[in-house]
């Protein structure tokens, strides 16, 4: 699975392998939309290896479910590439990222 998601206690993390796109749409919306709100939301893209607009767009869409502005989502593990697709995009001011 490309796509891998783990709750407990109020706290979800999603594992995103791979090339980040359009193609992990359906797969990652699903990752958070069968759960309620968590407390935190931790989306690990340690396997990562490419991350495109659309990767943004489902990551705002994310942010939104989890309550927006007053949502705690965390992006790790990103690699150098990620990090700056995320820089770029102003990600940094939405998103605690690592």
């Amino acid at each position: 699975m490309a796509v891998e998601s783990i709750s407990q206690d109020g706290k979800l993390t999603i594992r995103v392998k791979g090339r980040f796109d359009f193609g992990k749409h359906q797969e990652f919306r699903s990752a958070y939309e069968r759960l309620g709100k968590p407390d935190l939301v931790i989306v690990d893209l340690k396997h990562t290896t490419y991350l495109d607009s659309s990767a943004l767009g489902m990551l705002l869409m994310l942010r939104d479910h989890a309550g927006g502005d007053d949502a705690d989502v965390q992006v790790i593990n990103t690699n150098p590439d990620v990090r700056k697709i995320l820089a770029i995009s102003n990600f940094d001011k939405l998103f605690d990222i690592s």
